[in-house]
This record gives structure tokens, C-alpha cells and sequence, in this order.
């Protein structure tokens, strides 16, 4: 097994090396064109992704894999910084070769986090906008002037203007900071398998809006269900997460969101819809609550531990 690093702005990893169907080939190479790709899907070939099962989430540029097995141009990895129970390792999944490099050591200790949905990396000496990367693609500093960071990434150094990101912390953020993070991308589209700031599922968004403020979760609705700190049905606060379960509540968790305040939720639902607020009541989603689940501690501080596997409750009253 072998540490690589990603090269490309967004990759793809998929179920299996044959999921890619023609309409996905520009994220096969270097580089992948996601704004080019989402814009050439339409609704069917969107829902495909999850009907079909072909992607399973998606890794930032400068992230880290391990690589375990190579055929025929393409690499089976897990994504470590992805918890999940399909493998103690990490989430797992094939990505091109093209995708990726063998990681080197770096010595840098300042690092820098991109803070807006997309923002671009600028190389060169005239500084020419090369890679739009996402929102949480960190990398670190090698210098800085007034206005830019000079930033070491793994296919050469780069610039970055300093109002696209922010300086990495280990600061933890409360709920309301979560919630809040997450109203930067109301109305982006929902994408199956999203892990980006160019669209995310459901899960997606509830990771990396935790991730942003500091807090570590499994990468998957079922899996978040699980973790974290059982809150009362009477007792949500801002940044909880809401789990939804087939058959009212009782069967398979489905969808997961964040408690907003005030009977409300934010949420990415599903294909062909964006990042919304909602009122739950009258909702099937109110119908489907199964559990609450709390993964911060109020005022910062570390994140919440997993407790034991809790069976999924339905409820006629929330909020």
C-alpha cells in the first residue's frame, strides 16, 4: 500500500474502474473540468450516478489516499480522512492514476484552507488562474506578500489571494457556526457522491459543514446516525444533525440534515433539487425523524464521542 496525493481540483471515486460512462470522461484526466462536467449531465444522467451506483464520494485537491491496488490505469484506494464501516481504512473507491501522484514529505507547518465555495489556484509569474479548487482544499504556505499566499501543492507552488481562504486552526466551532457555514451554499445544486463546493449529497454537506468547524464524522448518513450524542426529540439545538429512516422512522436512515432553529432544517435533498431551509412540520421528513444526533459541544472544545449503536425511534412530535 502506497500514499498518493490527489493532482486534479475534485476526483471522482468511483464504485468500480468501469462506472465512467463518455459523458464523464473530463474527469479522467488531468485536468478534470468539473464545472464542464456538471454542466453537461442532465437530470438522468445526475440520478444515474446513485441509481447505477458509479461514484461513491469524492477527494479535494493536495488530500491524500492510500493505494492498494493499480490495473489498467486505474488505482484502488480508501480515503482515510473519510470514516466509513465498508472499511476501517477509509471510504473506498477507484480513482484514475491520472488523478494522482505519489505523495512527498512536507515540511511546512502553515497552512491555509480555502474558505469560499470555489476559488482559484493562480500560477506562474503572472499569476494565471489554472485550477478552480473547492471550498476546504488546504494547502501550505511557502511565503506571502499583502495580498497573496504562495502555496506548495502537488503539482508545482501556486498563489492564492488572501480573501479566498483562511488561515487552518484547530479552533472547534459551536452550532450556530455550522449552521451558518452551511448558508454559504444555499441553492447549490444536490450531487450524488458530492464532497465539493461545487455540489454536495446530503451527507456530504453535513460532513464537510462539521469539518469546517472543526468536527470529525463518518461519511455517510447511516453512519452519522450512529456517532456523536443522542439528543431528545424536545431538545434540538442549531447544528444537530436530523436522520431520516424509511417505513416513518423505523427502517434504513435515507437522508440527513441540520437542525437550524426554529422547526426548521437545512439540508441537500436530493437530485434535481439544491441546498434549502425548510419547515418540518406537515413534512414526510417530520414523519421520518429517527434520531438526533450531536457531534459538537456548544461553546467548542472537542468533538462529541461515538456512543453505542442507538435503534432508530419514529415520531409524531418534533420541535
Amino acid at each position: 500500500m502506497s500514499l498518493h496525493t490527489v493532482t486534479v481540483s475534485v476526483a471522482n471515486v468511483w464504485t468500480h474502474r468501469h462506472a465512467p460512462r463518455e459523458i464523464d470522461f473530463t474527469m479522467l484526466e488531468q485536468p478534470v473540468d468539473v464545472r464542464a462536467w456538471l454542466q453537461s449531465l442532465t437530470y438522468e444522467n445526475r440520478l444515474e450516478l446513485c441509481t447505477k451506483n458509479l461514484v461513491q464520494t469524492q477527494v479535494l485537491f493536495g488530500e491524500e489516499v492510500e493505494v492498494f491496488t493499480e490495473k489498467a490505469g486505474w488505482a484502488q484506494v480508501v480515503v482515510p480522512s473519510q470514516p466509513s464501516i465498508k472499511d476501517e481504512r477509509g471510504y473506498p473507491g477507484w480513482i484514475p492514476l491520472s488523478c494522482l501522484a505519489k505523495s512527498r514529505p512536507q515540511r511546512v507547518e502553515t497552512i491555509v484552507v480555502i474558505q469560499k465555495p470555489t476559488a482559484y489556484l493562480y500560477t506562474g509569474k503572472k499569476k494565471i488562474k489554472t485550477f478552480e479548487l473547492s471550498f476546504l482544499t488546504k494547502l501550505a504556505v511557502l511565503s506571502e506578500n499583502s495580498e497573496w499566499f504562495e502555496v506548495e501543492t502537488p503539482i508545482g507552488h501556486g498563489w492564492l489571494k488572501k480573501e479566498d481562504v483562511k488561515m487552518s486552526t484547530n479552533a472547534k466551532g459551536s452550532g450556530v457556526d455550522i449552521v451558518q457555514t452551511g448558508e454559504t451554499f444555499l441553492k447549490l445544486p444536490y450531487l450524488w457522491g458530492g464532497m465539493s463546493g461545487f455540489g454536495y449529497d446530503c451527507s456530504g454537506f453535513t460532513f464537510n459543514m462539521l469539518k469546517a468547524n472543526g468536527y470529525q464524522v463518518p461519511r455517510d448518513a447511516s453512519d452519522q446516525a450512529e456517532g456523536g450524542e443522542a439528543i431528545a426529540f424536545d431538545r434540538p439545538e442549531p447544528g444537530d444533525l436530523l436522520c431520516f429512516a424509511d417505513e416513518e422512522g423505523t427502517g434504513r436512515v435515507h437522508h440527513v440534515g441540520f437542525y437550524y432553529g426554529n422547526g426548521q432544517m437545512i439540508h441537500s435533498p436530493k437530485t434535481g433539487k439544491s441546498i434549502e431551509m425548510i419547515t418540518l412540520e406537515g413534512t414526510d421528513y417530520q414523519k421520518e425523524l429517527c434520531t438526533i444526533r450531536r457531534y459538537f459541544l456548544e461553546n467548542g472544545g472537542d468533538s462529541v464521542g461515538k456512543t453505542n449503536i442507538v435503534k432508530c425511534q419514529s415520531t409524531k412530535n418534533t420541535f
